[in-house]
């Protein structure tokens, strides 16, 4: 909506620039005008419905009864409200409901802090020193907590019935348990639609990163509607491959070549990692199965297989989930190549998880990481530029598997 220029000219006459935005300016004066107008429709409209209703016999009709003040917190401060009344007291507004004490869009200024790392009182003292509005502790708590049940909404949403690619990783955060802060383990899975847009499919907090709750994790997909995965792209977790397996029985089970990678130079100093790199590179770019099995002799045989014989021995422990790469075309190649968008996520989440130390609980970890993977995510509307061409290729080596289910 455009607001007329004589509007605007009136309410900047004789008003000072530089005190528009500051607290109590301007811009303060038109929330309180507009709330208070709001509220007054409201209750205009619930005193209309009320009066076209029949009356019981006897009983006076509503009417308003006056204003009560009312103290609320906004994105830039505090502001103090008329809020109106009516005579009988069944006027509920929905703007800011009874005993509620923040304006739409402070709440989320608490989550967005949140999400972004800030412990709950760096929020307490940033919300002071940048809008003078106190809150206590106990009030940031209640915002976020109820991110928790958009969280539980989101994990039991349901999915598609095929994904081409499934993305699995895990990531360690520290989180205090019966008194003792541990180690834990976060899950994520990052699927790719028909369409070739991502989607974040879940995110699960476990102990320790093992197979037996990589199975349950598939049984949940499963739960939720999935019902059949051309590949899945994992870490070279021992046992990983069966639990997949185990509930999609027809999914290729592809091993991360990164992980092999930085496995492989984590051998070196950092000095040889570039140089152990490039060495690699003549197995996993090799045009075939043969040249790959060659490539990896002849490095076993070099200089760089001679100092390190561990790297050869790992890529050939891996290699029965590493040899389903080297049957794709370049174009899907470049897709199942690496874990690379999940990593990406990783590292949003290792950012705002980087300053708060350790969580106090499983909830307030899933709180945190799910508020940054739903900022991540809200930015995934197009397709990876590879997918046109590799969506042609899955619905030639996978035929109806995949071609059912485009539009």
């Amino acid at each position: 909506m455009a607001i007329k220029t004589e509007m605007l000219d009136e309410l900047l006459k004789g008003a000072d620039p530089k005190k528009l935005f500051e607290k109590d300016g301007l811009l303060d004066e038109l929330k309180k005008a507009l709330a208070e107008r709001m509220l007054g429709a409201e209750l205009d409209h619930h005193l209309e419905a009320e009066a076209g209703q029949d009356a019981e016999p006897g009983k006076p009709r509503n009417h308003r009864n006056g204003y009560s003040a009312k103290t609320v917190l906004t994105d830039t401060g505090k502001l103090e409200l008329e809020t109106p009344r009516d005579r009988q007291g069944t006027f509920s507004p929905q703007l800011i409901a009874k005993y509620r004490r923040r304006l739409p869009g402070f709440d989320a200024k608490i989550i967005s802090m949140y999400a972004r790392g800030m412990a709950v009182r760096e929020i307490q003292e940033h919300l002071q020193e940048i809008y003078g509005t106190e809150v206590s502790p106990q009030l940031i708590s209640q915002v976020t907590d109820a991110v928790l049940d958009e969280v539980a909404a989101w994990q039991g949403r349901p999915l598609e019935a095929m994904y081409p690619v499934i993305f699995f990783d895990a990531l360690r955060v520290k989180v205090r348990d019966e008194g003792v802060v541990r180690n834990k383990a976060v899950y994520l899975a990052l699927g790719v639609r028909v369409d070739g847009t991502k989607e974040i499919l879940g995110l699960w907090i476990e102990h320790t990163e093992g197979a037996k709750f990589w199975l349950r994790v598939m049984t949940e997909l499963k739960n939720r509607g999935v019902n059949d995965v051309l590949i899945a792209v994992v870490d070279g977790l021992k046992g990983f491959p069966e639990a997949i397996t185990a509930v999609f029985p027809e999914a290729l089970v592809q091993t991360c070549i990164v992980h092999l990678i930085r496995h492989s130079t984590s051998y070196g100093s950092w000095k040889e990692r570039k140089a152990l790199a490039a060495a690699l590179k003549p197995i996993y770019r090799a045009p075939s199965l043969e040249a790959a099995v060659a490539a990896l002799d002849d490095f076993e045989a070099g200089p760089w297989g001679v100092k390190y014989p561990a790297i050869a021995q790992s890529w050939r422990r891996n290699w029965e989930q590493v040899i389903p790469f080297f049957a794709f075309p370049t174009d899907v190649r470049r897709i199942i190549y690496t874990t690379n968008a999940i990593e990406s996520l990783n590292s949003n989440v290792r950012k705002a998880v980087r300053v708060r130390g350790h969580f106090p609980s499983d909830e307030a970890a899933t709180k945190l990481i799910f508020l940054v993977l739903r900022d991540v995510s809200k930015d995934w509307k197009m397709a990876t530029r590879e997918w046109g061409a590799a969506r042609a290729q899955f619905a030639v080596m996978y035929g109806e598997r995949f071609t059912q289910h485009l539009n």
